[in-house]
């Protein structure tokens, strides 16, 4: 499964980490909303922006980014948590959603992103 064509929002403040992200989307052919690097923005193009699958960082310049989860839940895109943090601290509500920790491989964001937007293949 590629990711070419898929519209791929991404939230992310560490500038390299979002840089990465972005090439290596660019590079599967994706179309990269953003990278944006606060809530405010964040929650504003989740809310309007047509979107098949999203990264969204869970700590933004030192606020949590769930209620950008909660707005992607809410129009039923899927969509992939970054953080330093482990499992045990992330609020109940969020726990089932996928979560990458960092550091990670870009592979594996990559192959998780797939499996999101078409997730009959990864069966």
């Amino acid at each position: 499964m590629t990711l070419g064509g898929k519209r791929i929002l991404v939230i992310e403040d560490e500038y390299y980490i979002a840089a990465d992200l972005k090439r290596a989307l660019l590079r599967e052919g994706a179309v990269v909303l953003g990278p944006f690097n606060t809530v405010a923005i964040g929650l504003a193009a989740a809310t309007v922006e047509p979107i098949d699958v999203a990264v969204v960082d869970v700590n933004l310049e030192g606020t949590p980014s769930f209620p950008i989860a909660d707005v992607l839940s809410a129009r039923g895109v899927p969509y992939l948590f970054l953080t330093g943090y482990d499992g045990i601290t992330m609020p109940d509500g969020y726990r089932a959603h996928p979560r990458l920790a960092k550091p990670f491989t870009m592979e594996v964001v990559l192959d998780t992103l797939r499996d999101l937007v078409c997730p009959e293949v990864a069966l």
